[in-house]
């Protein structure tokens, strides 16, 4: 069975899209479209933007999302997934590529979205750390024993956990991490704690966006960061993805499902290699593509 993955924040490089621009006039139109209901040139930044440009918040979600979404919409019979799914932002292209989601509506939310995280970072200074080589129920128990807001984020892989929260609290938690054996726990250069409670005045505003917004049947499962099962109704991904915000990613998880339910090889549907990468961390049998067109 063919499952379909699509990357989140961070993924995001100097030039991307470009190709598909200039290869697919469905890609030109909507990427054309895009422009439109953004209100700015984002396919000029994409395309011709520095790093640090493309690292705003308002350009660097839309942007994947961009890359992703009419990636998948022009792979045409190439394109036939069994199941889907997306880390973080990479849930509303993996729900434009099941048909969840339309086009215009999904580029809407996630213009929202990062507008609203954005502005919740700005209330609460905050920020994320990677730690490497800690068993997860380590990494759970020190955020545990830790004064202030610090919680595990992302389980990307086994043995690689993003932790987030106040910036006090993850400085500390980093130490600690360090004494219990981690190879590695590094602050990273974010301006805020995704996937945390901080995110909670950003999850208020989007979930009204997303309860006014149509969802559809979807043609085959999302397995979705906090649940990691399979879904099919079109209220429960609605309810799952607005508790993404202040709940963590559980990728690990999530793959590890797919496989159980049959996943045999993994497209990776987007710009970079980050999640074939994390894939095959969890089983290195596992085939990964990458999607082209």
């Amino acid at each position: 069975m063919n499952a379909y993955v699509f990357p989140g924040q961070g993924a995001q490089f100097s030039g991307m899209g470009l190709d598909l621009y200039e290869k697919s006039d469905e890609a030109k139109k909507l990427f054309h479209k895009a422009n439109d209901i953004l209100g700015f040139e984002i396919t000029k930044i994409m395309f011709e933007g520095s790093a640090d440009e493309l690292k705003e918040t308002k350009v660097t979600q839309p942007a994947i999302f961009l890359h992703s979404a009419i990636l998948s919409k022009i792979l045409d019979t190439n394109f036939k997934p069994d199941m889907v799914a997306g880390h973080s932002l990479g849930e509303f292209s993996a729900l434009v590529s099941n048909g969840t989601l339309g086009f215009e509506d999904a580029l809407l939310l996630v213009s929202k979205r990062a507008l609203a995280m954005q502005k919740a970072c700005e209330i609460q200074p905050s920020t994320m750390a990677a730690v490497l080589g800690l068993e997860d129920e380590v990494v759970e128990q020190t955020c545990a024993e830790i004064d202030g807001v610090v919680v595990a984020a992302n389980y990307n892989c086994p043995g690689q956990l993003v932790i987030s929260g106040e910036i006090e609290a993850i400085e500390k938690a980093c130490e600690l991490m360090k004494e219990k054996g981690a190879r590695r726990a590094l602050v990273l250069p974010v301006g805020g704690a995704f996937h945390s409670p901080l995110m909670e005045p950003a999850r208020e505003e989007l979930a009204a966006a997303i309860q006014a917004t149509t969802f559809a049947t979807p043609s085959c499962p999302i397995y979705q960061n906090v649940t990691t099962t399979a879904v099919m109704n079109p209220e429960e991904i609605k309810k799952n993805l607005i508790a993404q915000l202040t709940a963590p990613v559980k990728w690990t998880q999530s793959v590890k499902n797919m496989i159980i339910d049959g996943a045999t090889s993994f497209t990776e549907v987007g710009p970079g290699k980050v999640l074939s990468g994390l894939v095959k961390k969890v089983d290195r049998s596992l085939q990964t593509i990458s999607a082209t067109i």
